[in-house]
């Protein structure tokens, strides 16, 4: 599977490496050379292929599609995709990543010490000094996870985010994630931080009722906005319109550093 991603990202100029982050590698790709404005955005990747049903958890949980990859590459600025862990390993390094960081700690505390660590390593290597963090489905737990802890980050985009998991559980009918923390818990850690938020008219997986229980922890002046993309569900059609949704929500949030 980490082929089929080369694959995609070796005709833009991008390659992939492997973080040392936490208890966790990480796969990373980024462009072979910077542009060096200052500012950086990570495209943190989804929960993947976590479960087969609603009983049977994935033996494997890399994603399939590579769709928060393609996000990435089509970002005119300087930008860089970051997976998640236990992503992309072969069957011995699979092993040895224990299953609860694809269930029920997939938010937990190591978890995002490992993202936060890893978004300090992007950083000194493209010499930024500002973040914007765009999360797809629950990167978008962690994109507001980390930037609750950190205080560079200009921007929070998420698309499709399951921005409260608590509230997501109880509306899909699964098992809570006991061993994970909670966007909506740190909502008004990042109230000042300006956030666009995507949705699918026609999201059966990620509901309005998340991402508004999300946003009801924050005040009525926070910089917090929801789109309403019509005729998209959960996976289509992100990745093939990308680059417009991210000029709106850039227009929407003001370029980073302003």
């Amino acid at each position: 599977m980490k082929a089929a991603v080369d694959s995609l990202a070796r005709p833009h100029g991008w390659i992939g490496s492997w973080l040392e982050a936490g208890r966790f590698s990480l796969l990373t790709y980024a462009p072979s050379a910077w542009r060096g404005t200052g500012d950086l955005t990570v495209y943190i990747e989804g929960d993947g292929r976590s479960w087969i049903s609603r009983t049977e958890l994935a033996a494997d949980p890399t994603p399939r599609n590579g769709r928060v990859l393609k996000m990435a590459l089509r970002d005119p600025g300087d930008a860089a995709y970051l997976a998640r862990p236990c992503h992309y390993l072969d069957a011995t390094e699979l092993a040895g990543c224990h299953r609860r960081y694809w269930s029920l700690a997939r938010y937990g505390e190591e978890v995002v010490e490992a993202i936060d660590a890893a978004l300090d390593i992007l950083k000194r290597r493209a010499g930024a000094i500002r973040l914007r963090l765009v999360g797809f489905s629950g990167g978008a737990q962690l994109a507001v996870l980390t930037a609750a802890r950190r205080n560079d980050v200009a921007g929070i985009i998420t698309i499709a985010g399951n921005l409260d998991h608590r509230r997501w559980t109880a509306s899909q009918g699964v098992s809570a994630l006991t061993g994970s923390l909670n966007a909506a818990d740190v909502a008004s850690v990042v109230r000042h931080i300006p956030q666009v938020h995507f949705l699918g008219e026609r999201d059966t997986t990620v509901g309005r009722d998340v991402i508004a229980s999300y946003l009801t922890r924050m005040s009525e002046t926070s910089p917090s906005r929801v789109i309403e993309v019509p005729g998209y569900d959960h996976g289509c059609c992100w990745a093939e319109n990308w680059p417009g949704l991210l000029a709106v929500a850039t227009k929407m949030m003001g370029a980073p550093g302003e």
